[in-house]
């Protein structure tokens, strides 16, 4: 097997291939299957958006602005992009995306980024400490995602892996993934199932089923298990068989490339 030494975001070694289109041609293959998706903006749209090009192209995705079944022929700039509404099969006010689509447990996938990650999933995008003497670091807020992460039937998230991003405590919880642990979201009437998987530009984690806590079940290609754990801001636990990712094929690489050319000459 191929390998490229992931970890920057430039393409590298002979593949061809860079650590993040690694990390979205995983996260968007986690959506094969799928019907339905609520997008989050950032890499979890960009993961979406490939998914639909590639392994799923059936795939409804569904955006807070109000727009289901968007086409978009590039990346979307953010929800309110026009592109989302004009390539939608449907535009309805956004308390109708809440309370009716979302709420009433229509979505199967949501799909979300993250500032900040704890071992239980839980999601910190509002503020973080950036030390002494120092104002508090202010971030986009919560947007939809705690509705997303309580209706959906399964939550995935996408984000580049650092011990500033993978903490042993958030700064502010902002979405509830698996709460304080088993039983958590059950005891507070959360009827979806949660976090399933976190893909990272260094390999793939899992809730265990017995403990909810995050386990690092896959590494990318050229990844070691103890660069995974030296990335993680706590004592990570490792699957007793860990998995390698397949590396992107030359068909998902010039998918993806298209849409982010086709962002980048939209802006």
């Amino acid at each position: 097997m191929t390998t490229t030494p992931a970890g920057t975001t430039g393409t590298t070694g002979t593949t061809g291939f860079s650590s993040d289109e690694l990390m979205e041609v995983n996260a968007a293959r986690a959506l094969a299957g799928a019907r339905t998706c609520f997008v989050g903006i950032g890499l979890p749209s960009t993961a979406a958006n490939l998914a639909r090009a590639t392994v799923n192209p059936g795939l409804v995705l569904i955006y807070e602005s109000g727009t289901i079944g968007s086409k978009p022929t590039r990346l979307p700039l953010s929800i309110g992009d026009g592109e989302l509404a004009e390539t939608a099969d449907a535009v309805v006010p956004v308390p109708e995306m809440f309370n009716y689509w979302l709420q009433g447990g229509r979505i199967d996938v949501g799909f979300l980024g993250a500032a900040q990650v704890d071992r239980y999933a839980n999601i910190n995008t509002t503020v973080v400490d950036r030390g002494p003497d120092k104002p508090e670091g202010r971030l986009p807020g919560a947007g939809g995602a705690p509705e997303i992460a309580s209706n959906c039937g399964k939550v995935l998230m996408v984000l580049r892996h650092s011990t500033r991003n993978f903490v042993e405590r958030l700064d502010f919880v902002t979405t509830l993934g698996h709460g304080g642990g088993p039983g958590d979201r059950k005891r507070l009437g959360m009827p979806g199932a949660g976090p399933t998987a976190v893909i990272t530009d260094l390999g793939v984690l899992r809730p265990d089923p017995a403990t909810a806590e995050l386990v690092l079940t896959e590494v990318h290609p050229g990844v070691t298990v103890e660069r995974v754990r030296a990335a993680t801001g706590w004592e990570l636990t490792v699957a007793d068989t860990v998995g390698t990712t397949e590396p992107p094929t030359p068909q998902e690489l010039a998918a993806l490339r298209a849409l982010k050319a086709a962002g980048k000459d939209a802006r």
